[in-house]
């Protein structure tokens, strides 16, 4: 098979869902439509998977990155549409959802696999559009409308972004290819005021479509959608930001305006969503600011200049959250072990609290004594200081959040210790399909981050241990209203643009209206 092929099998993966329309527009029955449904979406991934087989085989250059997120995309897919049958029995509209999802699907795939910024735009302006349809699947709530206003207003705002970019871009360098915009990039010395200007905007995009503070409540509120979904939202479409920053990462690597936007509204969206986060009692908005923070860390570490991190974290998140939403309902247990007032909540000490900060350190020497280990057989292996500082102070909560002192540190390092070996294998295999160099960020925006995450940190560690302290009292009304940021942006979109809302009857039904008159 012909480098050449192996580019045309990719395409024949949004072809599947496109061509997977043609019952529904011929009007076959609901069964028929389904079952295409499944087919297609099964061939998509049995073909993602095909290419990938050829590629390990291959001395051929092809985009490997383009490839790993078809594989991811097509994978979501089959999963999202099988769900979606058994979800939606019985609903009328399934036709409609099977037109939008599967031509948000092929959207989705067009993204991944074009290697020209102009086409990747176009098809993520196109899948905004027909996410809309099932955002809005439910037409007669409220809520779901006023949602799907605020998130077309904040595509619409990205997409304008997106356009002037591609403008400034294509008057630069005369290509909108990916390897010609690299080459360019390459070609001079440092980037033209019109360049940085661009990327720039292409960030200011990102940060919207990622639904970033305080832009971010249509992902919270989205939850009136049926579950698939918000599994597909938030496991596939809201990471296309980070994937267009990774396929950009030269670009970016020389835009101090880009690199300090992502790290500065990356850092405070991570923060402050992860805080808001423990307030939630509600799974599934729960999951929605999860989403919100991990955007947040995914473009704080594009800001970094860690790709390969940025899109392990990309893939694991999508994986992590696709499985929790479609298993949203086994996960109640798991929140009321985690409420931010826990039932069985220990006594406040400032000594759990010195022992929650020394787990830091230690799960950080941990890591890094694992990289070391690795550098022993592998002496290429470079993972940068600032990685390990992230993922360990990720890893820390390992050792504190067992049961039991003795035993509990023992289940947390055996934990760190094949957390880090996982991800110093997935550090070798994603830093092959990026393909990028590690581009140092500067030392302002470095402290800048390490202070954020360390406060995050600090603060949970504070919380947990004094959850009825004089701190948390004040800071939980707060964070329990998501710091009325998204009130403010949801008045904005209705001044700028207004919204008719279906009418809403607050008359009792007449059964229990004749009731209440008899008794009067």
């Amino acid at each position: 098979m012909t480098e050449f092929n192996t580019g045309a099998l990719l395409w024949y993966v949004p072809l599947a869902y496109v061509l997977a329309c043609l019952p529904v527009a011929l009007g076959a029955g609901i069964s028929r439509s389904w079952a295409v449904a499944e087919g297609a979406a099964l061939a998509a991934l049995v073909m993602a998977l095909a290419a990938a087989v050829h590629q390990a085989f291959s001395s051929a250059h092809n985009d490997k990155l383009g490839l790993a997120m078809l594989m991811l995309v097509s994978l979501l897919g089959w999963v999202v549409i099988r769900y979606s049958r058994r979800y939606l029995n019985g609903e009328a509209g399934q036709k409609r959802y099977l037109l939008a999802m599967q031509l948000t699907l092929a959207s989705i795939g067009i993204v991944v696999v074009t290697n020209n910024l102009g086409v990747l735009v176009l098809a993520w302006i196109a899948s905004s559009i027909t996410l809309n349809y099932l955002l809005t699947f439910y037409r007669d709530r409220p809520a779901a409308l006023v949602v799907a206003h605020k998130k077309f207003i904040a595509s619409r705002l990205a997409e304008l972004c997106l356009l002037a970019a591609l403008t400034l871009i294509y008057r630069e360098t005369g290509t909108l290819a990916f390897q010609g915009i690299a080459d360019h990039v390459a070609a001079v010395h440092a980037l033209s005021a019109s360049l940085n200007s661009a990327m720039a905007l292409v960030v200011l995009a990102v940060i919207l479509k990622s639904a970033q503070l305080p832009v971010h409540g249509w992902l919270i509120q989205v939850m009136e959608a049926p579950t698939p979904v918000s599994a597909l939202l938030h496991a596939g479409i809201v990471n296309l930001g980070g994937f267009l920053l990774i396929r950009l990462a030269e670009m970016l690597s020389a835009s101090p305006t880009g690199q300090t936007l992502l790290v500065v509204v990356g850092s405070l969206s991570a923060v402050l969503a992860g805080l808001v986060m423990m307030t939630r009692i509600s799974i599934k908005v729960r999951l929605a600011w999860s989403t919100c923070a991990q955007m947040g860390f995914m473009l704080l570490e594009c800001g970094l200049g860690l790709y390969e991190l940025a899109f392990l974290h990309l893939v694991a998140h999508s994986l992590y959250k696709a499985y929790a939403f479609l298993a949203a309902g086994e996960a109640v247990l798991e929140s009321r072990r985690r409420a931010f007032f826990p039932e069985e909540a220990k006594r406040s000490s400032v000594a759990s609290v010195v022992i929650r900060l020394l787990c830091v350190p230690f799960a950080i020497a941990l890591l890094a004594g694992s990289v070391a280990v690795w550098q022993i057989g592998l002496p290429g292996l470079a993972i940068p200081p600032l990685a390990i500082l992230i993922v360990g102070l990720g890893l820390a909560p390992l050792l504190w959040r067992a049961d039991g002192w003795c035993m509990g540190t023992a289940r947390g390092v055996i934990a760190i210790l094949v957390l880090a070996q996982c991800y110093i294998a997935g550090h070798l295999v994603f830093g092959v399909l990026v393909n990028t160099p590690v581009a140092s960020a500067s030392l302002p925006l470095t402290l800048w981050a390490g202070n954020c995450l360390a406060a995050l940190y600090l603060v949970q560690v504070w919380l947990l241990a004094f959850p009825r302290g004089q701190f948390a009292k004040v800071f939980y009304p707060w964070a329990y209203a998501g710091f009325y940021l998204d009130e403010r942006f949801t008045r904005l979109t209705f001044r700028i643009w207004p919204i008719c809302l279906p009418a809403v009857s607050l008359r009792p039904p007449h059964s229990t209206a004749a009731l209440l008159s008899e008794k009067s």
